[in-house]
């Protein structure tokens, strides 16, 4: 349908042309779609949230507001071309695709929360930083096409555009080699996957350390313990070490206990009781390593350690299941009549001046 399609409709029920009647014919049309076309989608919505596909459910979503501006759109530049606004067709041409990008971006982005929300995609866990670079690679990729069909409806030649592009991102990318390189490591850190989105990430090379919270092409957004964000290019990621925690398999108890040496002739059968309580507590893990051996004649104490691994990863847990082993720890000591030692000196005094006092 098109404006003369339109004025002809409208002069069978107005039976004049004047120009005012048209424009409000028009314009009243536009109103009437809008009312109907909310409440069909409003019906089709509720209808779809019944299906178990959330396609369908991000493609209602997505629509429902440009559809209307698209109405809307279309009356009122109608409207102007009736009364002579030359730009009108143009603007319209323009306005669609801006609405069909807007409608395609929030399309991208229902379906991102839902997938995201959901966890899983037909039953298999979804990674939110593949979600996370997907996304933004369609979303950077509708606005480039848009943008391109645009210029073309406004009479460019995207030709010469392209060939001219070619020849001015050389002169960009010696111009910006730091933002390329942020580019190129966002991309590494999509390919290698060192961390995703929610590890505990650290670096012993820079003062870096926080759970990640988000990966951009340019930054990474990473949330220090005290709450801070801490914003690091991505290029920094490619000269540096980074550990990630959160990807351990279990955690370490390396603790060294020291008794006095009036304890000497119980140590042994602590160290045995100490080894035997690790290997019945339910969360040290007994597939790992595990040593409890006498180690060292130190300036106050007889000193062994303990080296075991605990199930968990939690790092409050872990804590907790410390706690409680140094407890059991200090309960077997002392069921020995023995004592863990402090740090003591030992004045020898000559025998005359010992008799003396």
């Amino acid at each position: 349908m098109n404006i003369e399609d339109i004025l002809n409709w409208l002069e069978q029920y107005t039976g004049n042309d004047t120009l005012i009647l048209q424009v409000f014919g028009i314009i009243f049309l536009a109103l009437l779609i809008d009312f109907f076309q909310k409440r069909i989608i409003s019906r089709l919505h509720l209808q779809l949230a019944k299906t178990a596909t959330l396609w369908d459910d991000a493609a209602i979503e997505a629509i429902r507001r440009p559809l209307s501006y698209l109405i809307w759109l279309l009356g009122i530049t109608f409207a102007a071309q009736l009364i002579g606004l030359t730009v009108a067709p143009a603007i319209r041409e323009v306005g669609v695709i801006v609405l069909v990008t807007w409608a395609l971006i929030r399309f991208v982005r229902f379906v991102e929360q839902k997938i995201l929300g959901e966890g899983e995609v037909k039953g298999k866990p979804i990674d939110r930083t593949t979600a996370d670079a997907v996304t933004q690679l369609l979303r950077i990729s509708i606005i480039i096409t848009a943008i391109l069909i645009a210029l073309q409806t406004l009479g460019f030649d995207i030709t010469t555009l392209l060939a001219f592009g070619g020849i001015g991102g050389v002169a960009v990318g010696f111009a910006s080699k730091d933002l390329l390189a942020n580019f190129f490591g966002a991309v590494m850190i999509y390919l290698d996957r060192p961390f995703s989105i929610g590890d505990w990430v650290r670096s012993a090379d820079r003062e870096i350390e926080g759970t990640v919270e988000r990966i951009g092409w340019r930054l990474t957004v990473i949330r220090t313990f005290d709450k801070r964000p801490l914003y690091v290019p991505n290029s920094v990621f490619t000269s540096i070490t980074v550990e990630n925690p959160s990807r351990m398999t279990n955690r370490r108890i390396y603790e060294t206990i020291g008794v006095r040496y009036d304890d000497a002739t119980v140590l042994a059968k602590i160290i045995d009781d100490v080894k035997q309580m690790l290997q019945q507590h339910p969360e040290i893990d007994q597939q790992q390593t595990m040593m409890v051996n006498f180690n060292k004649f130190a300036e106050s104490s007889l000193d062994f350690f303990i080296y075991t691994f605990t199930k968990t990863t939690n790092w409050q847990k872990y804590h907790e299941i410390k706690q409680d082993v140094l407890f059991k720890i200090n309960n077997i000591i002392e069921q020995h009549g023995a004592a863990v030692a402090f740090p003591t000196t030992t004045v020898d005094l000559p025998e005359p001046l010992t008799n003396q006092l």
